[in-house]
């Protein structure tokens, strides 16, 4: 601690109010020192130079305890840190204990300890310390208050357009709450913000924590969850314009007008935008404060570390400064200087004052600059929902005859609905309709972005011609299209670089003087707009990044027509521009040119270019570029390779843009044919009708996903068009795990129509059913019915689902989770759900499912329990055992409970078997029915093509063709193998009254009477009534394939089988049978087809 002669400090008599830590020295400030008789700076001598008896050393920072005796500050602390976990503390003196640490009091004068002042000095010392203190919290309070006040005026008011007082709106009268959520990052999101933001339009991420933003700091505990640490560092992410500035502006406001966050001292805004034009220069982070904030000229730099501070860095995706957490140097104190960078990182690391609290905010592509290890809290805001649209409007718009027609306008046009998420999006709505409607009720009104932007492009230009002084018509049409232009260079040069602030320098590469700057900016406010800040010095940007892109796609518009860019000369007519501008913004992994190609083709419309033609060289007939362009979208999409999701709907939307609708007619045709079958569909259609279906007004009845003819990435593709359908089969579509997240957010998409989902037979496991219930939390999520047979799920799984059913906000009636191996500790742990009375399910299947009498008493128990809903349980081919049947049976007769229907027939002991075996038969070959030229083995087991015809006796159901049948009919549930050696085989099931002469008539699967499985080398053909599917193998190479027969279900499913006997689904089919059923096999030529031996569990027959 500096010491001078001129001073000396006395001891404080208080501890500090606003801290929990104890006072250190009284705060020195600027304006001189306080002086004191010198008796009392001999007394302040003898204190310092009295020793510590903890390091031996003399006094440092000297603090005295209950005792009377005196340490230095960090010995004792450390000392006691070490005693956390006994029962008492002590003097290290004294040794005197005490239950709890005792208050540190800061030592000033002389000590008891040492004895060289008498009571009376001792007395005078405390009273002209208090005296002192009083001094001290009196100044800090008028700095505190001083800074409050500046904070206020600063950010009370907003100015939309120019800063005018006509334009002032305060904040708290149009603010709207936004909707923020708390949620793990996923990694960096590289799509266009645009594509994030439709996204975040169809679902509200409800099992996400909603979050306040004056609880950013807040530590909030889910039920079962333990409450976090305490939250020191925030990084909040959304896209441009969403609201990231302006919650901050409302949290700072909300703190300085005495309404939240009081325990607060200080809090300091440093936007990136603005250290930008510092990040050279060296500083202490006092000397920083005092250039952003003057009013902290009288704070000691010491005073940082004893008040509580919050600091906001606000836009990290406009910082040019690097920041570097790995190699950085280490700043720990205030006074110490160094870059601003460096200052920054030490900050974020907690390396320099570690008790402050900071909130960084982003777009989303930058958000993974400061390290996860650094962040205690990610949040995200997703601007406004539903609701909060329209109140936005509402409260933006005074005449509320005229708010309910934009309203009503907004939401029909789709495109412009999903933009006013966006908080920016709906004030350039509300600037340009409101303008439209008092002009003319009966005005045209926007139907797509590029006409809402080119509206409100020549709203600002109006708003300028109104002020600026020339009234020649000719100078003013010159004047705006010369500020346009310009701008619009200076949209498209810092576009290609990623920048969306710009400062002096950038500005002069376009060629607009320094000294007129401030001029674009007045004229066109609305549009790109100046800012002083620190050393009032510049800064300039659009006032949104969707802006920028209109302007630099007018630029590129602008120069073809008047060939002024020379990159664009090689262009002989506007469809080849096109072209090159759609391959260029398709080849885009993170799509940075979407949203610049969507206004790129909307602004050569020839209606579009009519409303621009003042600020045109010359207008241009566009029709048949615009044809051949669309034509071109269409093969692109209809091709599909290599186009991703997002693409793929973006080269949709572009064909909005220029009001193109032929090719969502001919979707809208395709979804209601029976037709979907005929044309394979590529993945980037798949995209688009999916995305047309999301979008639709009208919620489509059914969606079957298998209807679909089209690939693994096609069906995946397909998946989130069950929001907008009331029912959606996806039984036997090859599902995975991996399909169970996209699944999962179509059941969170806001307004959902889903009520009814069937994934019977895909492989979603256990993980797969974790993710999927991860969507049925959502309050959005209103699904009734869900089917999930023969899934692989294990007793895991019904952990899961028990949870959901005791939510509040489960709206599940039925549940079919029949032959998935739950057994009895799975039935358990669902039972525990059936207990809850949230629960409303009816109908429970859990056939198959290895449960024995054991598992009965529990859904019995919940019975009992909750009695009031469960009407239908389907427990056949289990093992229920005599007294597992008679508990469950004694429920249907108790007038209490509402259970009227009970299915516990086929139970046996064999039942208790993993998988489909505990359906397996028996079976043999029938010498009746086989060709001459097939051989069956003695056990009748086996089927081999022979070159030779064989004696067998006539008889009218032998085939003549390569063919044999098994002698069992089937009905019920049934399963068994077969394995081929050779070139192949064909693997069937078929009527007796197939025809066994005639072609095509006696062949299987080329008639109603079969279905059949063509086995190759890596290749499955399936056929039925002579309508085949090709079906690739899957990855392993087996020769052995599984067939599950559920008669009264209707189901006919194949499987190959590995090694270790796991089954990968191959096809199903879906059907009625109207009677029994044989198995049958194909021989081909040199192969043979044998019957895999199984234990005989007593199949139907």
């Amino acid at each position: 601690m500096e010491h001078r002669d001129t001073a000396a400090y006395p001891a404080a008599s208080s501890v500090s109010v606003k801290t929990n830590k104890s006072m250190d020295f009284p705060l020195r400030f600027s304006e001189g020192v306080v002086t004191f008789e010198p008796s009392c700076e001999r007394d302040y001598q003898i204190c310092v130079e009295s020793k510590c008896v903890v390091c031996r050393e003399v006094l440092k920072d000297p603090v005295s305890i209950t005792c009377g005796h005196s340490f230095c500050r960090k010995c004792i602390i450390c000392y006691w840190e070490k005693l956390r976990q006994a029962e008492y503390f002590n003097c290290p003196h004294c040794k005197k204990r005490s239950k709890t640490h005792s208050v540190l009091q800061t030592v000033m004068g002389a000590s008891s300890s040492a004895g060289s002042a008498d009571s009376n000095t001792q007395a005078a010392l405390q009273e002209e310390t208090g005296d002192l203190q009083k001094a001290v919290d009196d100044k800090l309070q008028r700095v505190r208050d001083k800074h409050k006040t500046r904070m206020k005026n600063n950010y009370e008011s907003l100015f939309e357009g120019m800063k005018l007082q006509e334009n002032e709106t305060l904040l708290n009268r149009i603010y709207t709450q936004l909707y923020i959520i708390e949620g793990e990052s996923d990694g960096v999101n590289e799509e266009h913000e645009v594509l994030q933001m439709e996204k975040t339009a169809r679902t509200q991420l409800a099992q996400d924590t909603s979050i306040y933003c004056n609880d950013i700091f807040k530590a909030s505990a889910k039920a079962g969850c333990e409450e976090k640490d305490q939250i020191k560092t925030v990084l909040t992410k959304g896209i441009a314009g969403i609201g990231k500035t302006i919650s901050v502006q409302k949290f700072i406001l909300d703190w300085a007008e005495g309404k939240a966050n009081q325990d607060v001292d200080f809090m300091f805004l440093l936007p990136f935008r603005e250290l930008n034009l510092i990040q050279d220069r060296q500083y202490s982070l006092h000397r920083l404060l005092l250039d952003f904030y003057p009013e902290l000229q009288d704070l000691d730099s010491k005073t940082y570390e004893e008040c509580k501070i919050v600091f906001i860095f606000d836009g990290l995706d406009e910082s040019r400064i690097t920041l570097m957490f790995s190699d950085a140097q280490k700043v720990c104190d205030v006074p110490e200087t160094s870059s601003v960078g460096v200052l920054m990182s030490n900050l974020m690391q907690g390396e320099l004052l570690p008790s402050a609290l900071i909130w960084i905010t982003s777009r989303p592509a930058a958000a993974n600059q400061i390290p996860s290890k650094y962040i205690n809290r990610l949040t995200e805001i997703q601007g406004f929902n539903e609701p909060q649209k329209e109140e936005y409007f509402r409260k933006r718009i005074s005449d509320q005859h005229q708010a309910n027609r934009i309203i009503s306008h907004i939401r029909k046009a789709r495109s412009l609905h999903i933009m006013c998420h966006i908080p920016v999006f709906c004030w350039i709505s509300s600037t340009v309709l409101q303008k439209l409607l008092k002009e003319d009720l009966s005005a045209e009104i926007p139907q797509t972005l590029t006409e809402m932007y080119i509206h409100f492009l020549l709203i600002q230009i109006n708003m300028r011609n109104q002020k600026y002084e020339e009234r020649d018509p000719e100078k003013l049409l010159k004047s705006n299209r010369e500020v346009i232009v310009k701008l619009a260079e200076v949209a498209f040069k810092q576009l290609r670089k990623g920048n969306v602030m710009f400062y002096e320098e950038d500005l002069s590469e376009s060629g607009i003087d320094i000294t007129d700057a401030s001029v674009y900016s007045g004229i066109c406010t609305e549009i790109f707009k100046e800012e002083s800040v620190i050393h009032q010095r510049k800064v300039y940007s659009f006032i949104h990044l969707s802006i920028q892109e209109f302007l630099a796609a007018f630029h590129v518009f602008y120069c073809y027509l008047s060939c002024t860019m020379e990159t664009l000369k090689v262009f002989d007519s506007m469809h080849y521009l096109y072209k090159g501008a759609i391959d260029k913004a398709i080849g885009s992994e993170n799509g940075h040119l979407d949203l610049f190609l969507r206004f790129l083709l909307g602004i050569s419309l020839e209606s579009n270019q009519r409303l621009l033609q003042d600020l045109l060289t010359h207008t241009e007939n566009s029709s048949e570029s615009i044809r051949r362009t669309t034509q071109y979208i269409k093969e692109k999409i209809k091709d599909g390779h290599g186009l991703s999701t997002e693409r793929s709907i973006n080269l949709f939307l572009c064909l909005l843009e220029v009001k193109d609708q032929s090719l969502s007619r001919e979707i809208q045709e395709f979804v209601k044919s029976d037709k979907h079958s005929e044309k394979k569909l590529s993945p980037a259609q798949c995209s688009t009708i999916a995305y047309m279906l999301q979008m639709s007004e009208e919620a489509l009845d059914e969606f079957d996903l298998k209807r679909y003819n089209t690939s693994d990435e096609g069906r995946k593709r397909l998946i989130p068009a069950a929001s907008n359908c009331t029912k959606a089969l996806f039984a036997d579509c090859r599902f995975t795990a991996q399909y169970c997240e996209n699944l999962s957010s179509a059941l969170e998409f806001s307004n959902t129509a889903l009520r009814e989902l069937d994934l019977t037979n895909n492989d979603l496991k256990d993980s797969g059913v974790k993710m999927l219930f991860d969507g049925l939390k959502s309050p959005n999520c209103q699904l009734q019915i869900l089917r999930l047979p023969s899934c692989n799920l294990t007793g895991q799984s019904c952990e899961i689902v028990s949870s959901d059913l005791q939510s509040p906000n489960c709206a599940l009636r039925e549940l079919d989770l029949s032959n998935n191996d739950l057994q009895d500790s799975g039935v358990k742990l669902l039972s525990d759900g059936l207990k809850s009375p949230n629960c409303q399910l009816q109908i429970l299947r859990l056939s198959g499912c290895m449960v024995t009498e054991e598992g009965c008493g529990f859904v019995s128990s919940a019975l009992s329990s909750n009695p009031s809903h469960l009407r239908e349980l389907d427990l056949s081919y289990n093992h229920p055992g005599q007294s597992g049947v008679q508990r469950l049976s004694d429920k249907l007769n108790d007038p209490n409970c509402s259970l009227q229907t009970l299915n516990v027939d086929h139970g046996a002991e064999f039942r208790i078997t993993a998988g489909l075996r505990k359906y397996a038969c028996d079976l043999t070959l029938d010498p009746n029915t086989a060709h001459t030229q097939v051989i069956l083995s003695e056990d009748k087991k086996m089927a081999k093509h022979t070159k030779d015809h064989q004696s067998y006796p006539d008889h009218p159901e032998r085939f003549e063709c390569l063919q044999v049948l098994c002698g069992e009919s089937l009905t019920g549930r049934c399963f068994w193998e077969a394995e081929w050696i050779g070139t192949g085989t064909e693997i069937s099931v078929s009527y007796k009254g197939i025809s066994r002469k005639g072609g095509s008539d006696c062949m299987f699967g080329f008639n109603q009477k079969s279905w059949n499985l063509s086995g190759f080398y890596k290749r499955f053909i399936a056929c039925h009534n002579n309508n085949s599917t090709d079906i690739p193998a899957p990855s392993f190479s087996s020769n052995r394939v599984g067939v599950y027969l559920d008669w009264s279900a209707g189901t006919l499913s194949f499987y190959s089988v590995s090694d270790t006997h796991t089954l990968t689904h191959i096809h199903t089919f879906n059907t009625t049978f109207t009677e029994p059923v044989y198995v049958g096999f194909g021989v081909y030529y040199d192969s043979s087809v044998s019957l895999c031996h199984m234990v005989q569990q007593g199949c139907q027959t």
